[in-house]
């Protein structure tokens, strides 16, 4: 069925849960009130939600029939909160509480991908302990230390020299109590959203000095994106599939986003997978989908229309 052919009346009223108590509240504020507004010019009644200074029991309460997640990182993105709504029976938006937690743990992400015949970059799991010469040595430099369960690049860094690698463990360790090592792909930057069952174009990323951090994904200016990728048509579509196939196995459902890079001698690495991204201005799921000619309001009725229990 369209989503122009649907009665928005009949999604009752509908919660955006938004804010929330994570590293990523900021951001989750600017998607979500973009969703809001996407959603009642699509005359949805739609309302705000912030699970940080309300209870979630409250949407059984105050009668919500439906709940669109634009949660980010931890309490939100993870699982948590998606049990919750599974418990109240209340269909929400996005992959369920399996995926969303695996999701969230790009270690596990990895493993799984890797057992699938996935491509990801090669991995060490820190420590405090860690021989830091040892882990350079066997990922080779430049390479990627982050936390776990965070998003958004947070407690992210590029670490260009064994010497530098404690200090980078130390900053991902104030996010996270699990920590990882990542082998570096130098390479193209690119990021693939899927809806439902279809992957929409592949944006091809430029950020400044080749930094997508925190600042460049969400405020800056500078950073460029491409969509068109300009990669071959062949090569694109053969992306697209693989990064359906990462987001089966991980039991992913709804809508969400990969994160890959295309390295140099054209293999391709999943980094990992969100499954409720960014719909700011700078966001690239929106994007995407207008490149597949699907306008924003389109897109937040029809990732609203795929919601469900479990």
């Amino acid at each position: 069925m369209s989503v122009k052919q649907l009665d928005p009346g009949s999604f009752g009223k509908v919660a955006v849960l938004m804010g929330g108590k994570s590293a990523e509240r900021e951001i989750s504020l600017m998607s979500g009130q973009n969703v809001l507004e996407g959603l009642r010019r699509g005359g949805v009644d739609a309302h705000a939600f912030d699970p940080a200074q309300r209870e979630l029991s409250e949407l059984k309460r105050e009668g919500f029939s439906r709940v669109f997640i634009i949660l980010h990182g931890r309490y939100g993105e993870d699982g948590t909160v998606q049990g919750a709504l599974e418990t109240m029976g209340i269909p929400y938006t996005g992959s369920g509480v399996m995926a969303s937690a695996l999701c969230m743990d790009k270690l596990r992400t990895k493993l799984i991908w890797r057992a699938t015949g996935i491509q990801t970059p090669r991995h060490v799991v820190l420590s405090a302990a860690s021989d830091w010469a040892a882990v350079g040595g066997e990922l080779g430099l430049p390479l990627i230390v982050k936390p776990v369960h965070e998003g958004s690049s947070i407690g992210l860094t590029k670490v260009t020299s064994a010497e530098k690698i404690e200090a980078a463990y130390e900053l991902a360790a104030k996010c996270d109590t699990l920590v990882i090592a990542e082998a570096f792909i130098s390479g193209r930057e690119l990021t693939a959203a899927f809806l439902h069952d279809r992957a929409l174009p592949l944006i091809r990323i430029e950020a400044p000095q080749g930094n997508y951090d925190y600042q460049n994904k969400y405020f800056s200016d500078d950073t460029k994106y491409h969509c068109p990728s300009g990669l071959p048509p062949e090569q694109e579509s053969d992306l697209q599939v693989t990064v359906m196939r990462a987001a089966v196995a991980l039991g992913c459902a709804g809508w969400g986003r990969a994160d890959l890079m295309l390295h140099d001698d054209g293999q391709a690495f999943l980094l990992e997978m969100n499954t409720a991204p960014g719909m700011t201005g700078h966001s690239l799921v929106p994007m995407a989908a207008r490149a597949a000619g699907i306008e924003f309001d389109e897109l937040v009725l029809k990732i609203l229309e795929l919601a469900h229990v479990g």
